[in-house]
């Protein structure tokens, strides 16, 4: 019996490789097209590439390494595909086969790897470990030191240019908020048993915008669960061709979360969910966790999903803008929102709900921020161009605060917001329904 054959490209149900009809539909929403006009810099020259190597007419070389990660994996191009081709699982593939070939590996490229993906990113207890000691670094002083007396200058160049990205650290964790702020504050007749993923970057930086999640479902009669055990959700592994450590974070998650007990499994960040919404995917292969896998992929709900199906209690409080107007808000779509999981108008709709702000549309709304996940890490250059383009039409809305629903959407435009001087705030959509819901105990 001969031994089955490692590509992973060549595993895959060959249907998946043969939709692409090459009818170019995908080329103008391709950020790297756009810049680059390769056709391999394409997606369907992508998958082109793809299937070559599924049928042994390619070798998995640097040139089709290097392609697979000049890729975004925006999934713009999923979109706009009419035969409905399965893109986010094929690149994904792709990557995983350049990991397994070994093409890109170098001691660097290696070491830094093991340590972000297959150490750090796949242990809460090290995250929080490492997010403490971020936050004492940022907070007590030596941060400000460190940029004072000019000492990054000694620190590599890529070292320099990745500074300024690293997010703040939030006085609390999630779970901290949770067991301390939020957890008697459930209703004890509820609408729908839901529980959190926390996330990891959304949990380190961005834990307020967990904290507003929990009040707001809260607030429209919503029981909500944060699973102490829970881990990353893989995305960021599944995302860069980790995929055993992508299972090995499902199964840690299928285990922390109670599915009997849960109406829903809630996630308010739009790469997380993207990926979540595929353990069934995922663990396909598992004869342990596929069915439970099966059911968790059933209840997985981007928030802004959920409050539109118990249709969110409109608020009663008005939000200002600067000089007590309305308040200006414009919407960058998180590309795995849009286009990985097809939630586009909902977030409009809670906008639009909230009274005293005016919504105002953002031109290429659901073009690449250039973050995409560690993108702004691999190819600076590429992403700094994204960035560029997309602060120019944020710019042109004249508005005083920018929504967007995914935590690197939100430390990119910051950090580009905060180079040129703006002083435009970055919210979630669900931290501005949470802020009218507040608003309201303000005016009794």
């Amino acid at each position: 019996m001969e031994p089955a054959d490692p590509n992973l490209l060549r595993g895959l149900d060959f249907s998946v490789l043969q939709q692409c009809m090459h009818c170019g539909m995908c080329l103008p929403t391709c950020p790297t097209y756009d810049a680059s006009l390769r056709e391999r810099s394409s997606p369907r020259g992508r998958i082109a590439m793809m299937r070559a190597v599924a049928e042994g007419r390619l070798e998995v070389g640097e040139t089709f390494a290097d392609e697979m990660y000049f890729c975004l994996g925006c999934l713009a191009c999923q979109t706009a595909c009419p035969a409905g081709v399965d893109y986010a699982r094929l690149i994904e593939t792709a990557r995983a086969e350049v990991e397994r070939s070994g093409v890109l590996e170098a001691p660097g490229r290696s070491a830094l790897r093991g340590v972000i993906l297959r150490w750090l990113f796949t242990s809460r207890r090290r995250l929080h470990l490492f997010g403490r000691l971020l936050r004492i670094y940022q907070r007590w002083g030596f941060e400000r030191t460190v940029r004072g007396l000019g000492l990054l200058r000694l620190a590599p160049r890529r070292l320099r240019e990745l500074e300024p990205l690293t997010p703040r650290v939030s006085p609390r964790f999630t779970h901290e908020l949770f067991t301390r702020r939020y957890e008697a504050r459930n209703p004890k007749v509820p609408s729908k048993r839901v529980g959190l993923v926390s996330g990891c970057v959304q949990d380190l930086a961005f834990s307020h915008v967990n904290a507003d999640t929990i009040e707001v479902l809260q607030a429209n009669g919503c029981e909500v669960a944060v699973p102490p055990g829970q881990q990353c959700c893989g995305s960021l592994h599944g995302h860069n061709g980790e995929i055993e450590a992508a299972r090995g974070l499902g199964r840690s998650n299928l285990d922390a979360f109670d599915l009997d007990r849960l109406d829903a499994v809630v996630v308010n960040a739009g790469g997380c969910g993207s990926h979540v919404k595929h353990y069934d995917r995922l663990l396909a292969g598992d004869p342990v966790y596929r069915g439970r896998a099966a059911e968790w992929a059933r209840k997985v709900r981007d928030v802004h999903e959920l409050l539109a199906e118990v249709g969110p209690r409109p608020p009663r409080a008005a939000l200002q803008g600067a000089g007590g107007g309305l308040l200006r808000v414009t919407c960058h779509e998180s590309c795995h929102l849009k286009h990985g999981q097809g939630v586009s108008q909902q977030p409009r709709e809670i906008l639009a709900a909230i009274p005293g702000l005016e919504l105002v549309e953002l031109a290429e709304s659901d073009w690449c921020c250039g973050s995409a996940g560690i993108y702004n890490i691999t190819q600076p250059e590429m992403s700094a161009a994204l960035l560029e383009r997309k602060l120019g039409h944020l710019a042109a809305t004249g508005a005083e605060v920018v929504a967007t629903a995914n935590p690197g959407c939100a430390v990119q435009i910051e950090v580009g917001l905060r180079q040129r001087g703006e002083t435009v705030r970055v919210e979630h959509p669900v931290s501005l329904l949470a802020a009218a819901y507040r608003a309201e105990k303000e005016e009794r």
